[in-house]
């Protein structure tokens, strides 16, 4: 019979302009599920960390690089980033307004608050897709992580992301020689070869092994220079 511990505890449940998101407690574990798909949860953060981590080590010794974020999340990737002196402004686009409030007001501010009081850092209530469409912004390094991969994507139009058009924005929004680094929960080879068609070079795939199943990775790609 299941115990307390077994059962999910919903924290807030939100109707929003793309769907239901909801946060959940699991024992000692925050989940965030987007229209019923589990999206992340507090376990680990290896792979939000690598995906930082490989798109500052791809930049090639670049000073103060600004970083943009697509995706809040739990907070790993934006509060890693913080923690590294070297980054310069860190921007997250966040379109769903529970989740930023989540970490403005309730528990996963525990992850991000530091990184949120840290001067480099706003956030952006926005759609990404809106964003790199229209911003005149531009950044050194673009990190996703807002859907579950290019091939798994939490709402359908964020298959346009992906798109050759997609693709062709997140460029825009890079300087020259700027890292495109984008987190999945297996790998693509087909994004793999849509990076290619995009122009991007130096398209690599890096894994982060994971206790069961196939590895999460993050494909890499740099904007020519």
């Amino acid at each position: 019979m299941p115990t307390s511990y077994d059962i999910p505890e919903v924290l807030d449940r939100r109707e929003g302009p793309h769907g239901e998101v909801v946060l959940r407690r699991h024992g000692e574990l925050l989940q965030i599920i987007a229209n019923g798909c589990f999206l992340m949860d507090t376990s680990d953060g290896r792979s939000e960390r690598l995906l930082v981590d490989a798109a500052l080590g791809a930049l090639d010794g670049r000073v103060a690089p600004d970083l943009l974020i697509g995706g809040l999340g739990v907070g790993f990737s934006l509060a890693h980033a913080a923690a590294q002196p070297r980054w310069g402004r860190i921007a997250v686009v966040e379109r769903e307004r529970a989740i930023v409030e989540w970490h403005l007001d309730g528990p996963l501010g525990g992850i991000s608050g530091d990184a949120l009081a840290d001067p480099r850092t706003e956030i952006l209530k926005i759609d990404l897709v809106g964003y790199v469409n229209e911003t005149s912004d531009t950044y050194d390094a673009l990190c996703l992580d807002i859907d579950n991969g290019p091939d798994w994507t939490v709402t359908e139009d964020n298959h346009g992301l992906y798109s050759p058009a997609g693709l062709a924005s997140c460029a825009r929004v890079l300087r020259p020689g700027g890292v495109l680094a984008v987190w999945s929960a297996q790998p693509s080879p087909e994004f793999e070869g849509s990076l290619w068609n995009a122009g991007f070079q130096q398209v690599r795939t890096e894994e982060i092994p994971v206790a069961r199943g196939v590895p999460d990775v993050v494909h890499l790609a740099v904007r020519p220079g």
